[in-house]
């Protein structure tokens, strides 16, 4: 197993275009390191660069203790697998899936050997003799999957594997990915746009925006600790509710404006007086009946039963604000109390929208 060493490295096209900006990451030898954030943030030009298949416009790229920034990538103990899944039409699957090893001049016993026990783990065993264009995306994605398995390079690249796949699909997959990650151990950089992929996948989230890496962590860091805004409008749904405001302190309570409307509040975090931005997750927000120091008076709006809970969609002057709850005795048109769970808050730079407390 190898680790993976980005050191500022910078990636810029010749129309000008800056893809990515000074990034430094390391990935662990056998880490589950997931690359996410929207389209166009780079992500796909940073795994390509790992791959060999693109060259960083600056700085270093080392596998191991190699410098592999201008290594061919062939070079570089490493397999791809792709969106389209880049599988040869005129070979059948077993085919498709031993093309790595043939590549290297494996003998056929042993690419036998290394293929059908994959083949057996994927659920392909039935499926060998058939060519890409008589299986279903679910197939051709785990054929793809295999072809990557069976040769088991050091180094695993996969580039948002799952997102030609429908719901289910993607949710088999994804718990297939887990446990051959477990099995096999090998280095590994996903990449998706997928929020939930990424939460239930990595051991490790790296979250990036415009080029640039927002916050690294683990799930549970990425979703409850979020370093920026943007992480936190990132991850969870429905999305965080985000309110602009000013906090002062009052004989030593918080005070929170926002709209012209006032809430008290203690915490035992330290606050910054003055403008902020206050984050509050839908699962931190209760709804009451009576009216409290720390609540606000809210309009029910909407109402989405989503089985097991309810999203629930309040108005507060300008501000709409989205709750869950597993009561189902609301009523639309009503108006109800909104009291957070203070202690969940996040608080957030008004301006440059950094963590500020908590």
């Amino acid at each position: 197993m190898y680790k993976i060493s980005l050191d500022d490295v910078s990636k810029t096209f010749p129309d000008g275009t800056k893809a990515v900006k000074n990034i430094s990451l390391n990935i662990k030898p056998g880490e589950f390191l997931v690359l996410v954030g929207p389209s166009g943030c780079g992500k796909t030009t940073l795994l390509r660069m790992i791959a060999g298949l693109d060259h960083p416009t600056e700085g270093t790229i080392k596998i191991g203790e190699v410098d592999a920034t201008s290594m061919a990538s062939k070079d570089r103990d490493l397999g791809l697998v792709f969106q389209n899944y880049a599988l040869f039409p005129h070979m059948n699957a077993f085919e498709n899936m031993a093309f790595g090893l043939k590549a290297r001049r494996v003998p056929k016993d042993k690419i036998k050997q290394k293929v059908l026990p994959i083949a057996t783990r994927l659920g392909l065993e039935k499926l060998l003799k058939r060519k890409p264009n008589e299986l279903s995306g679910g197939q051709r994605q785990r054929v793809a999957l295999g072809r990557l398995l069976a040769r088991n390079p050091s180094i695993h690249l996969l580039d948002e594997p799952l997102s030609n796949l429908d719901a289910n699909l993607r949710t088999s997959m994804r718990y297939q990915l887990s446990e051959l990650h477990q099995e096999f151990q090998r280095t590994t950089l996903f990449v998706t746009h997928d929020q939930v992929e990424a939460m239930t996948l990595g051991q490790r989230i790296c979250v990036m925006n415009e080029g640039e890496i927002m916050q690294i962590g683990t799930p549970s860091e990425i979703y409850n600790q979020p370093a920026h805004r943007f992480v936190a409008e990132f991850f969870g749904t429905p999305s965080i509710n985000v309110l602009e405001g000013e906090i002062s302190d009052i004989a030593g309570e918080y005070c929170f404006e926002h709209d012209e409307q006032k809430i008290i509040f203690s915490s035992s975090k330290t606050i910054p007086e003055g403008p902020v931005l206050l984050g509050l997750r839908p699962e931190c927000l209760h709804v009451q009946i009576e009216k409290s120091a720390d609540s606000w008076e809210a309009n029910l709006k909407r109402i989405e039963n989503m089985g097991d809970i309810r999203v629930l969609h309040f108005q507060i002057h300008d501000q709409k604000f989205t709750l869950k709850s597993i009561r189902n005795d609301f009523i639309t048109g009503q108006s109800y109390y909104i009291k957070p769970e203070w202690k969940e808050a996040h608080w957030f730079d008004s301006i440059i929208g950094i963590r500020i407390s908590g």
